[in-house]
């Protein structure tokens, strides 16, 4: 399945941020902690080295990451030149306060009461973007919303006399090339409903986690260990739907529902701290894209690389 979401305001908005760009200082790139790369717009790299403006790269939503692939991503970032990075929940204040901070240190000669440090917050839909101004202005002053596309138009606060924000509508690209990136962001609440089917992401959701989680599959849906490694992504989700009682008229199992609860708990974090990518897992994805044997599903095992497994929390997306 190939997911291609790039609705017309984007387009608008991609021109837009084309502009803001060349009157900033530093650029905040959101990016969903499960799933950095998966969740960068190509568009955001090109048009900060265009201006050759600094990026302070934030992994939001870490509380609901791996905790062992996010600290990869870090230090694969932190490698990057002009490029910092940090992990954080935007939703919790004490570390939303931090990013003007760490932006001042990206932009030194921004750092006095004459020449305010400007930034520019970009990112995909529904990664966290307007809550990370509300919870920075200590006010509602961005929508909120659990789907992608709330923010339509582009938004400047100061928000102090040292600092301005500017925050950009969740921007997409025009083409995803690895249907991997479709799926994860699909799964991932970053895509609009009507350009995804929710069994076939689901089913890429249950095949990733029966390679790499399966314990925390098996907790959330009482499926006993020894038969997962009989099953396939769709004997999961009839699994879930008979657990559930999902049920069609006739006593069939309802795929659909339960592909929603499925990408549902994902999303709300009660299945558990997930990550879907590792910088481990790009590189095999891309290597096989490059011979057209891509298998996302199979990266974890081949990288040698193991996921922490850990206690389920609880949050919406935003």
């Amino acid at each position: 399945m190939t997911i291609q979401w790039f609705p017309g305001h984007m387009n608008s908005a991609r021109k837009k941020a084309a502009e803001t760009m060349a009157s900033i200082d530093v650029v905040i790139e959101l990016l969903d902690a499960r799933m950095p790369e998966a969740s960068t717009n190509p568009l955001v790299r090109e048009l900060r080295l265009q201006r050759q403006r600094p990026c302070l790269k934030v992994l939001n939503k870490a509380d609901l990451a791996d905790p062992a692939a996010t600290r990869a991503w870090i230090d694969h970032y932190n490698r990057q030149q002009g490029v910092r990075a940090v992990a954080l929940s935007c939703r919790k204040p004490g570390d939303a306060t931090r990013l003007p901070m760490l932006c001042q240190t990206l932009a030194p000669h921004r750092n006095d009461n004459v020449k305010p440090l400007r930034m520019l917050i970009m990112g995909v839909p529904n990664v966290g973007k307007s809550t990370l101004m509300n919870v920075l202005f200590k006010r509602k002053i961005a929508k909120v919303g659990d789907e992608p596309a709330v923010t339509r138009q582009q938004q400047t606060s100061q928000l102090d006399v040292r600092h301005t924000i500017t925050d950009m509508p969740g921007l997409m690209w025009a083409r995803i090339d690895h249907p991997s990136d479709g799926l994860m962001l699909a799964a991932s609440n970053a895509i609009g409903r009507n350009a995804m089917i929710d069994e076939e992401v689901a089913g890429f959701l249950a095949g990733l986690l029966l390679a790499r989680y399966p314990a925390l599959l098996a907790s959330r849906y009482g499926l006993p260990g020894a038969e997962l490694a009989k099953l396939d992504a769709v004997d999961v989700i009839e699994r879930i739907a008979m657990r559930r009682g999902l049920r069609l008229r006739g006593g069939d199992a309802d795929l659909d529902k339960a592909a929603k609860v499925l990408l549902q708990d994902y999303r709300d974090g009660l299945l558990g701290r997930i990550s879907l990518e590792t910088p481990a897992t790009r590189r095999l994805m891309l290597a096989g894209a490059a011979t057209q044997e891509a298998s996302p599903q199979a990266a974890g095992d081949e990288s040698g690389w193991q996921p922490q497994e850990s206690v389920p929390e609880t949050q919406s997306d935003d």
